[in-house]
């Protein structure tokens, strides 16, 4: 047997479900940024059940209208009719996660055949028993993700002021558990300073403080229209203080001091002046940038601290969830 033969018997190959999943996951995104305007998060593995999130958007107003969703790809998912649809049976764990979960769910079916998406809300309304843990959801043809689903989807994600606010808290409670257990939590976004648009990537990630930098929790697109991302961020979450991220700062502080003060000869650099004089004071903007791309991007990276609110928030919820008056160890 050839050489090259015996290394491609033993190359990883990807699961056609794994592929097909993705498809969907693509198309789905596609028709929510494209044919609804709207923004598409994905998710991580950790929220269980849940594959991404949606943001509505109106224009310019975007105000935490939030859905979720779990997307389902591939042929077996259309192969049970019912009337003028198809049969989608959840696990039971699932049904029983998303009807507390913090955001309204949609199910999303996705068929390759047809390149099109179809979806249902999960609510009392849709979901029937069939066993005593058993469940099913009819998603009607008629349900395709486009322009069509905007009404609906958008009636779903709505509420009122003070509602939105809560499902930001609890959608958040992760986080705050997080931070709680002593997790460093760190929060960076780019900045397009020359640009109106108002568009960025926020992620929020874990510092596991080995030197082997940040562990990525989750990313998702912003649209905060022709605002100071330093003054908008901190907005967003309202439960933790915001701070510089020492390290990275320090260092983007050394490396700016070094440029800007060090003097060089054919040989060697010779300081202009003592390092620690002409050090940038610690009386700086606590939110601000800690390096620049040719003039473009503004680069943030803020440490979480769970403050005031989000303590609370974590005592009241569980009391509203368990019953139970202090957190649990």
């Amino acid at each position: 047997m050839a050489p090259a033969a015996v290394k491609n018997r033993h190359m990883p190959t990807r699961k056609p479900s794994a592929e097909i999943g993705a498809i969907g996951v693509t198309r789905t995104k596609l028709y929510v940024q494209e044919t609804l305007g709207w923004i598409f998060r994905d998710q991580l593995d950790e929220d269980y059940g849940i594959d991404a999130h949606v943001e509505v958007v109106d224009g310019r107003d975007v105000r935490g209208r939030l859905l979720a969703l779990q997307i389902k790809s591939g042929g077996s998912w259309f192969r049970e009719k019912a009337t003028d649809g198809w049969w989608y049976r959840p696990d039971p764990d699932h049904v029983r996660y998303w009807t507390n979960h913090a955001l309204p769910v949609v199910v999303v079916l996705y068929n390759p055949a047809t390149a099109v998406c179809h979806w249902q809300l999960v609510s009392e309304a849709t979901l029937q028993r069939t066993t005593s843990d058993g469940w099913k959801i009819r998603v009607p043809e008629a349900n395709v993700l486009d322009e069509t689903a905007i009404p609906a989807w958008r009636t779903a994600a709505d509420g009122s002021p003070y509602e939105l606010r809560l499902r930001e808290l609890r959608l958040a409670r992760p986080w705050m558990e997080m931070l709680a257990q002593g997790t460093r939590l760190v929060l960076d976004f780019e900045e397009w300073i020359n640009k109106s648009s108002g568009r960025g990537m926020v992620s929020v990630g874990v510092d596991r403080e080995d030197g082997s930098g940040i562990q990525e929790l989750v990313s998702w697109q912003f649209l905060f229209g022709p605002v100071n991302y330093g003054e908008a961020v901190p907005q967003l979450f309202a439960w933790a203080d915001l701070d510089v991220h020492a390290e990275t700062y320090d260092d983007a502080e050394y490396d700016q001091n070094l440029e800007e003060r060090s003097v060089w000869d054919e040989s060697d650099q010779v300081f202009a002046e003592p390092f620690s004089e002409g050090r940038p004071s610690r009386e700086m903007a606590r939110i601000r940038p800690y390096r620049n791309g040719a003039g473009e991007v503004d680069f943030y990276r803020l440490e979480m601290t769970l403050n005031e609110l989000g303590r609370a928030f974590l005592v009241v919820d569980e009391f509203a969830t368990n019953g139970r008056r202090q957190l649990t160890p």
